[in-house]
């Protein structure tokens, strides 16, 4: 696993924003299940990441749209 996959992930997930919405929806109510829907699109995606590996990139991100997003959905983040 890398953390360039998950780096990219994020790029394309952050550019489709129908899916980042969806996302940020389900964060909101399943947090651990919107990081498994993560893992999925990544395996779909041929971006194979671990839950980890999404966490930590998350946390490593410096935008303030990320930050809001992980206020909101740290439960199971």
């Amino acid at each position: 696993m890398s953390s360039s996959n998950a780096a990219e992930l994020y790029r394309r997930i952050s550019t489709d924003g129908d899916l980042t919405q969806a996302l940020f929806r389900q964060a909101l109510q399943d947090p651990s299940g919107a990081l498994v829907r993560i893992v999925e699109i990544g395996a779909a995606e041929g971006l194979p990441v671990t839950a980890d590996e999404v966490r930590a990139h998350l946390t490593s991100v410096d935008d303030s749209a990320t930050r809001q997003w992980l206020i909101k959905a740290r439960g199971g983040l």
